[in-house]
């Protein structure tokens, strides 16, 4: 029990502040700018769940191919790290504008549902580091098992409840009016110091690929 849900659930919640998922925050965040209430409880809770439930078809895919899912984790947090750099550098630059214009417009197309479910999807692959752990605990039971249809049901569980924790706390800053408020202030803040939020994300997108490149995963025996 402490493996399939106590321990998810707060890895979940404490990879909410790590860096390299605050910068998929701080993109959602910026989607949500603007619209109604009411609209951004919806969006937000149907990116949390979506998010959850790719997290935790992930959880499967690390139970069926073992150890080389640690490679593919690396290569998300590469890749992200490269969008997010890419981002922030466009705000430096003075183009943001230009980028709002690209991808606004299909965001745009995308919103409601289908704009929060293609974000959740999006960032689903961006497992935090501190989940490494817990995907070394669902190899173990995958190679104890012999990756058993009981070993993919837990990591679907595991890995789905460690997604759902890592988006609560955007789901209560849009539901609880203080934090609502900070929520909103942060919406805004890309548009009042581009430079300050590009450099942010910079920061954020180096982080993740050197994480990706250098990090000492730990490998099972």
């Amino acid at each position: 029990m402490f493996n399939l849900l106590i321990l998810p659930a707060g890895l979940g919640l404490f990879g909410f502040i790590e860096p390299c998922s605050i910068g998929s925050s701080l993109i959602f965040i910026k989607y949500l700018e603007g619209k109604e209430r009411a609209q951004k409880f919806t969006e937000t809770a149907v990116f949390a769940l979506t998010r959850a439930l790719f997290i935790g078809a992930l959880g499967v895919a690390a139970v069926l191919v073992g150890s080389a899912f640690i490679g593919f984790q690396r290569g998300a947090w590469i890749v992200l790290g490269l969008v997010y750099a890419a981002i922030g550098i466009l705000y430096l630059i003075g183009r943001a504008g230009f980028l709002m214009r690209s991808i606004g417009p299909r965001l745009a197309g995308l919103s409601g549902a289908r704009g929060s479910v293609g974000l959740g999807l999006i960032f689903g692959l961006n497992i935090p580091a501190c989940a490494a752990p817990l995907l070394l605990v669902l190899l173990g039971v995958a190679g104890a098992d012999g990756a058993s249809g009981d070993a993919a049901l837990s990591g679907f569980i595991s890995l789905g409840v460690f997604g759902l924790a890592l988006s609560l706390p955007l789901v209560a800053a849009v539901a609880f009016k203080p934090a609502r408020r900070l929520f909103d202030h942060l919406a805004g803040l890309s548009a009042k110091i581009p430079f300050w939020a590009g450099g942010l994300l910079i920061a954020l997108g180096l982080w993740s690929i050197w994480f990706g490149l250098f990090s000492a995963v730990p490998e099972l025996a």
